[in-house]
């Protein structure tokens, strides 16, 4: 039996109280749907192989819903870089100037949104954990759910850790007060957590899949993971030999950049890791993504947000075809003969989430445009950068000129350590701009966050604004226990 995922609603523990959402479970043609019917009772579920796979498909479901791919995921990680400004018109979710110009208080609601996105997550990802080892099913399968269900736990704690700093870590399914309401651990222990689940998951998950479960977590997905994990610690040798393995997986890249973010060319030669989007005729509630809607062209095709800056236009060299495929600009022609309003609000807007007008779209505008989480182009530019930081300058210049040939770009060579640093980190912003958020922590991590974002006109003020602050929400359920970032 293929999978599919399947809308279920019952009542679940969420950090620090106890919330209703709904889950995602079913079993049918393919694993990404997920039609409303069918509920199953809690006390009758984690019972059968059916079930496992069901529990395990509500958290890839769970990917795509609003809080982890819309506005709060958007507001914490690409409104607050210099790619991106608030976009749409100046009355529309005003809020989101507040990201922008890091003034953002603990009562925001986006905040509290995503905390409780990723945390939905962790849960699914804890009941898979705690409930399918008991279930008398086919082993090997078994083993592989468990290991995605790492991998997408740590996926979620990634996000957290790197928008809050330490969290609490949730590892199981809560059964009393005190591991219901855990105090925050250290950034430190919250890193060790998702190395722990990444490193588990890699030696179990297959390398890759048959045509019904294409999109579910692989050990490139796992490895490359890791490796990111461990670039947000400088761990440079851990980097270099995690993206090496994930290298001789036999990944490539697309050669046309604009074809990666096409429906056409979704789960292509190049993508490590996609949520997964999928409309399902006649059960349109259930095909959630709003990711490409809210930034879409304005009175044209979606909202209009998250629009590019005049930065990031102008951050690309000359003749660089990234350039053509990453800025929507207004009044020009698509490749696929879309004209794009020449009235439109903004100059502006992202060419990533971009579907054309051509693409049947039954249940909404980009409701079947997967979000690109992890391609192979990132990992050979970490791979650079670790290579550079180990004096390793032959393998630096070697994957970094992937990627930049791949652009239509001349091949870099290396002049010193200092210099090829910063090519590196420039070529990660043109790569993976306007993608799924990387700029904002990307700035963090080099410690040169104030630096860019006061010279683009934004407030940042180191040893505050690397983080954001706790969603007071989340301190009052906690009973105080949860203690806010300093600064806020």
């Amino acid at each position: 039996m293929k999978n599919r995922l399947y809308q279920k609603k019952h009542k679940f523990w969420l950090l620090a109280g106890a919330l209703t959402f709904g889950v995602f479970y079913s079993c049918s043609d393919d694993f990404l749907d997920v039609p409303p019917e069918g509920q199953a009772v809690e006390s009758q579920f984690f019972q059968t192989q059916a079930h496992a796979l069901q529990a395990v498909n509500s958290i890839y479901g769970n990917l795509r819903e609003w809080n982890n791919i819309a506005f709060a995921h958007l507001a914490l990680t690409t409104v607050s870089s210099d790619d991106a400004d608030k976009g749409s018109v100046p009355g529309d979710a005003g809020f989101m100037n507040l990201y922008d110009q890091f003034t953002v208080t603990p009562t925001e609601g986006q905040l509290n949104g995503y905390w409780v996105g990723q945390y939905q997550g962790i849960n699914l990802a804890n009941r898979v954990l705690d409930n399918v080892p008991n279930i008398e099913m086919d082993e090997a399968l078994k083993t592989r759910l468990l290991a995605e269900a790492k991998f997408l736990r740590a996926y979620h704690y990634f996000n957290l850790v790197r928008a809050f700093g330490g969290v609490p870590i949730v590892s199981k399914v809560p059964e009393t007060p005190e591991e219901l309401n855990p105090a925050r651990a250290t950034r430190e222990e919250t890193y060790a957590f998702i190395e722990q689940n990444l490193t588990d998951a890699a030696a179990v998950l297959p390398t890759a899949y048959g045509a019904a479960d294409i999109g579910r977590a692989t050990k490139g997905a796992a490895l490359g993971m890791l490796a990111k994990v461990k670039l947000y610690q400088s761990e440079w040798q851990d980097v270099l030999s995690l993206t090496e393995q994930v290298m001789g997986l036999g990944y490539s890249l697309t050669p046309d950049f604009y074809q990666i973010f096409r429906i056409s060319g979704e789960n292509n030669s190049e993508s490590i890791f996609e949520i997964q989007a999928q409309t399902i005729p006649g059960n349109c509630d259930a095909s959630n993504s709003q990711w490409a809607e809210v930034q879409a062209v304005r009175e044209q095709f979606g909202w209009g947000f998250f629009t590019p800056t005049e930065d990031l236009v102008n951050a690309f060299e000359p003749g660089d075809v990234r350039k053509e495929a990453t800025i929507l600009f207004r009044g020009e022609t698509t490749p696929e003969g879309d004209l794009i309003n020449p009235n439109a609000p903004n100059p502006r807007y992202n060419q990533k989430a971009y579907v054309p007008s051509s693409v049947t779209q039954a249940c909404g505008y980009g409701k079947d445009q997967n979000i690109r989480i992890l391609r192979y182009a990132e990992i050979l530019l970490m791979h650079a950068e670790a290579a550079n930081e180990l004096g390793q300058t032959g393998k630096a210049e070697s994957s970094l000129n992937m990627v930049r040939e791949r652009a239509g770009l001349d091949p870099i060579t290396f002049t010193t350590k200092e210099e090829m640093r910063m090519r590196i980190w420039h070529e990660r912003r043109v790569e993976l701009a306007l993608e799924n958020g990387e700029r904002f922590y990307d700035l963090v991590r080099q410690g040169r966050a104030e630096q860019v974002l006061r010279a683009h006109g934004k407030n940042f003020t180191t040893g505050k604004n690397e983080v954001f602050p706790i969603p007071l929400n989340q301190i009052t359920l906690s009973g105080g226990k949860l203690v806010q970032n300093p600064g806020y």
